[in-house]
């Protein structure tokens, strides 16, 4: 039986008491936000029609939500494609051709986006630019001669995960740039959907919010969890998206690891190339390895070749262990 299954009623009580806190908690906290929101509106403050980017005085402000193409985001553009939640904007940040997994830039182009389009939803896919104005992956900026610093959570001898700033640089600077761009202000600032289910409660706190945007979390608020999202991505009769994350992440589980390393051994080599990389910089500087798994191993040797074996840990934290 799971972990789950074998937990006393008294304990389920508790967490369901506690998460029925915590979305009463965020719905009271939004409707604050937009009660502030709607009284600028009354005094003539401009937004944005998300539709085409335009300035317009008498539509509401911009809506959009923050797609990372995993199960609890497409969720939402299912439940937008419904006109059950407002949001007529998607924006996927993709970290780059190179860096994200495959299969995750597959189903957005062959699956998301032609939905989107048929819903009347415009869903945009954004890159990372640099001051040149060339873009930029997250491959590329690992592969800098020049880089001191690691963007990516890789881990320390001891298994902990070392500071990120990749989910910061490549996504929420990217999306928060575009809001900016079209029209998103600290007067006037951009509803911004998050989708974060019941289940993963625990992360709606760790979002930071910028002045030029309200954080929202539609699921939360609909008392969706990650298995509801899977019916109604079922019931729109699109195939359930896979994990949405760069391949070569520090937060994937060991099991994802040797699912890669059996299903996907050129992606395998790659992350192992990746690590080696980095561990060639850090010595050149005279600093101690680090690690994609927490064995404190390289991944090589970490991850050995064996009968693969499923193990059922999809709900842990879907879409990319940074946006969903």
């Amino acid at each position: 039986m799971s972990r789950i299954a074998t937990q006393g009623v008294g304990d389920a009580g508790h967490r369901a008491a506690r998460d029925k806190h915590l979305i009463c908690s965020i719905i009271i906290h939004r409707v604050s936000q937009v009660r502030v929101i709607n009284l600028g509106a009354s005094m003539g403050q401009p937004s944005v029609d998300a539709m085409s980017g335009r300035t317009d005085w008498t539509a509401g402000p911009l809506r959009a939500v923050s797609y990372g193409g995993g199960v609890q985001s497409t969720a939402l553009l299912v439940l937008a494609a419904r006109r059950e939640i407002d949001y007529p904007t998607f924006l996927f940040a993709n970290v780059g051709d190179d860096s994200e997994h495959p299969a995750t830039l597959t189903y957005v182009r062959d699956v998301a986006v032609p939905f989107a389009a048929s819903a009347g939803i415009d869903l945009r896919q954004l890159r990372r630019l640099r001051r040149d104005g060339e873009s930029e992956t997250l491959v590329q900026r690992l592969s800098r001669p020049d880089t001191r610093s690691i963007p990516i959570p890789v881990r320390m001898a001891n298994g902990a995960p070392g500071r990120r700033s990749c989910t910061a640089d490549f996504k929420i600077k990217v999306i928060g740039r575009w809001l900016r761009e079209h029209g998103a202000t600290t007067a006037a600032p951009a509803h911004v959907g998050i989708g974060i289910s019941v289940d993963e409660i625990h992360r709606a706190n760790r979002r930071r919010s910028e002045p030029y945007e309200l954080i929202e979390y539609p699921l939360l608020e609909l008392g969706l969890r990650r298995t509801d999202c899977v019916r109604v991505i079922e019931e729109a009769g699109l195939p359930v998206p896979p994990k949405s994350s760069c391949f070569f992440c520090p937060f994937r589980t060991v099991g994802d690891w040797r699912r890669q390393r059996s299903l996907e051994p050129e992606l395998f080599a790659q992350s192992v190339h990746i690590e080696e990389l980095v561990n060639r910089r850090r010595k050149a500087l005279g600093r101690d390895p680090v690690y994609l798994t927490r064995y404190g191993r390289p991944l090589a040797e970490a991850i050995a070749v064996e009968p693969l074996v499923v193990v059922d840990d999809d709900g842990l934290c879907d879409s990319g262990w940074c946006m969903t």
